[in-house]
This record gives C-alpha cells, sequence and structure tokens, in this order.
C-alpha cells in the first residue's frame, strides 16, 4: 500500500530527500507522494523512511492504493529498472 501525506504536514522539508523513489514533492499547500512511485521503502529499507524522520507522523497508509508487499517489491523491480 502506498503511503500519503495528511494535511499535517508542517512542510518540514525533511520527507523528500529521504525517499529513495523520489515519490515525494511539494504540492500546492504541504508535500504529497506520488502513489504510482511509493513503494514504502520496499526494495530499499525495512521501514519507510519518511514516516521515519517526519516530526509530526502525518504519513498514513492510503487506502486508496492498497498493494501487498509482492505488489510493491514488483514495483520497486520496475522503478530501479527504468532508472
Amino acid at each position: 500500500m502506498a503511503l500519503k501525506i495528511t494535511n499535517a504536514c508542517i512542510n518540514c522539508d525533511v520527507c523528500e530527500p529521504v525517499c529513495p523513489n523520489t515519490a515525494i514533492f511539494q504540492g500546492p499547500e504541504f508535500y504529497e507522494i506520488d502513489p504510482a512511485r511509493c513503494t514504502e521503502c520496499v526494495g530499499h529499507f525495512d521501514e519507510p523512511q519518511c514516516r521515519v524522520v517526519c516530526p509530526v507522523d502525518c504519513i498514513p497508509l492510503d487506502e486508496r492504493h492498497v498493494e501487498s508487499r509482492d505488489e510493491l517489491l514488483t514495483k520497486y523491480q520496475r522503478l530501479t529498472a527504468a532508472g
């Protein structure tokens, strides 16, 4: 399942540089996550790095983009092969 950033985001800029898939970007009001690029860091780290560094805990699972660990790993492999 991809992650999402809620409107509790304080735009502290710490999540964007730690995302290994460049899935995080500055939206109109706060940072956002591209679900097509988010693998919850599967393939890179044991846990999502954006959640590790977020000081306000505003990055929950995105229930609109449900994916299994195998699907996230397949997405990681596709993204790294394209890159």
